[in-house]
């Protein structure tokens, strides 16, 4: 299995970064999860966009989403595609895919996120995690390795469950330490709260997701207080 990093950075894109957006792959399979705000360009430097094969998306929030949108239509616009399986929370994409006078219903279909499903080799797992919206944490088998990835979230046990024994924990850090404005901290972590979850799951590597913009990503290494990365484009995780 490999993690590619397109974008971790969170609510807006910078001159230099996407929003969150990761491209998980086994098998010849091509998994896109959370296309959001600037995704798109960063993917096609990759792979064009009919070599996606699926798409998972977290929740609605279009630092995660909106960028489905350029990816639908070029596939429905551009050279002939498959129809593209799309999986997300019950009425999450409503808006991104009301967004377009240009038909694109046919280009996807949409599937509501369930406890447990399969999307080409991958068997995904998901936990209800409290966000502003509906947001599903993700947790990703295959070939016998575990990719968990938390979309935004704020503090809940089932965090060590979600990540338990993965080999790579993307993880929501919005924030370096536990100092949060009371209107966020119920729906928003801190890198402190992501490396204090990956020590009591037994992580293998922690990835920090979803940073605020222009923040120092070392505060947030240093907060982790366990072995991480941030999420930046161009990292890639060979599992």
């Amino acid at each position: 299995m490999r993690l590619t990093v397109l974008g971790g950075v969170g609510a807006w894109p910078t001159a230099a970064q996407p929003c969150s957006g990761y491209l998980m792959e086994h098998d010849g399979f091509t998994l896109l999860v959370d296309p959001g705000y600037a995704t798109f360009p960063a993917l096609q430097a990759l792979l064009p966009p009919a070599a996606v094969d699926a798409v998972l998306v977290s929740h609605g929030h279009p630092d995660h989403c909106a960028d489905l949108n350029p990816l639908l239509r070029a596939r429905a616009l551009g050279p002939s595609a498959p129809v593209l399986p799309v999986h997300a929370p019950e009425g999450a994409l409503d808006r991104v895919l009301a967004l377009d006078q240009v038909p694109l219903g046919h280009a996807c279909s949409v599937h509501a996120v369930e406890r447990s499903f399969e999307v080409g080799p991958f068997r995904v797992d998901a936990w209800d995690l409290p966000h502003f919206v509906p947001n599903a944490g993700l947790r990703l088998t295959a070939g016998g390795r575990v990719i968990a990835y938390t979309g935004d979230t704020g503090p809940s046990p089932a965090l060590v469950d979600l990540a338990r024994d993965a080999d790579v924990f993307v993880a929501e850090a919005t924030f370096a330490r536990h100092v949060l404005p009371a209107d966020n901290a119920p729906y928003l972590s801190t890198a402190e709260q992501a490396g204090a979850n990956a020590h009591r799951a037994g992580v293998g590597r922690l990835v920090l997701a979803h940073l605020w913009p222009g923040v120092d990503p070392a505060e947030h290494l240093e907060a982790a207080g366990h072995p991480a990365d941030v999420a930046v484009p161009g990292l890639v995780v060979d599992l």
